[in-house]
């Protein structure tokens, strides 16, 4: 039998009061939106201006639409079509989980063209403070399912592999807090150090493109360690829907950083 760490078994619930659960899941979404939302804040006022902080208040708003409305969509679409075709009303049971960030960050996307041609901003400027804190949000989202005991990795036999509740009795990776390292803190330091950059702050999408390439190719590594998911396995050429979905974003990525246009003042 291989070694392994034990699980650090924590409770998914924090608080519960009567019917009334408080989960670590539901923190780590309001953590992400109020640390993204007030770091923003000051990011936009960066010269050159992206837009004001009131502004930024505004969007929260568009924004948490755009991730649960998006990410909920994505997963029906990416994970559990046969499943939500045969019972289309269960794709409302929120409470039941299943988002996808692929989803999540096409519909705060469809939001962000929708916010800055509605008040006359930038898209590519304001994108580029918006993704400079997603980061944060993610990294919270991945200890979450950590705590969860879910998303886990492949079996292994490194020495912090770990034996996760529900993932059958062998050591697995712990993929989670991987992802967390990679699509979180690495992702958030690097795209912090690019927006502080007057240079690179005068190329509008730059540091949405990198956000973007980093995340599709923290995600695909990321793969390489996680569990594919149990009713879609692995797909074409033995990738994971996460990894194919990263493709288009990697490239998508390298695209607005080759193509960002540089404005003609851009003060420190």
């Amino acid at each position: 039998m291989l070694l392994a760490l034990p699980f650090p078994a924590i409770d998914p619930v924090l608080i519960e009061i009567g019917p009334l659960a408080i989960r670590w899941y539901a923190l780590a979404y309001i953590a992400g939106i109020i640390l993204g939302w007030r770091l923003m804040r000051r990011l936009v006022a960066l010269p050159p201006v992206a837009a004001s902080a009131e502004q930024v208040d505004d969007f929260v708003t568009w924004a948490v639409l755009g991730v649960i409305l998006g990410g909920r969509l994505g997963y029906v679409l990416f994970y559990q079509t046969d499943h939500y075709l045969s019972a289309p009303w269960e794709a409302f049971y929120l409470w039941r989980g299943g988002m996808s960030f692929h989803g999540g960050a096409a519909g705060v996307i469809l939001a962000l063209v929708l916010f800055c041609r509605r008040h006359g901003l930038s898209i590519r400027r304001f994108g580029d403070r918006l993704t400079a804190v997603v980061p944060i949000g993610l990294f919270f989202g991945r200890l979450a399912n950590f705590i969860n005991g879910e998303l886990w990795g492949r079996v292994s036999d490194v020495p912090w592999a770990m034996v996760f509740p529900h993932g059958g009795p062998e050591p697995r990776h712990p993929s989670q807090l991987y992802q967390a390292a990679m699509e979180g803190l690495c992702l958030f330091v690097l795209l912090q150090v690019l927006v502080r950059i007057p240079a690179i702050r005068a190329r509008r999408g730059f540091t949405a493109g990198a956000f973007l390439a980093g995340y599709g190719v923290a995600r695909i590594v990321g793969e390489l360690f996680r569990q594919p998911d149990a009713q879609l396995g692995f797909l074409w050429g033995g990738a994971t829907m996460g990894q194919l979905l990263s493709i288009p974003m990697v490239l998508a990525g390298l695209a607005l950083m080759l193509l960002a246009p540089r404005d003609r003042v851009a003060a420190a």
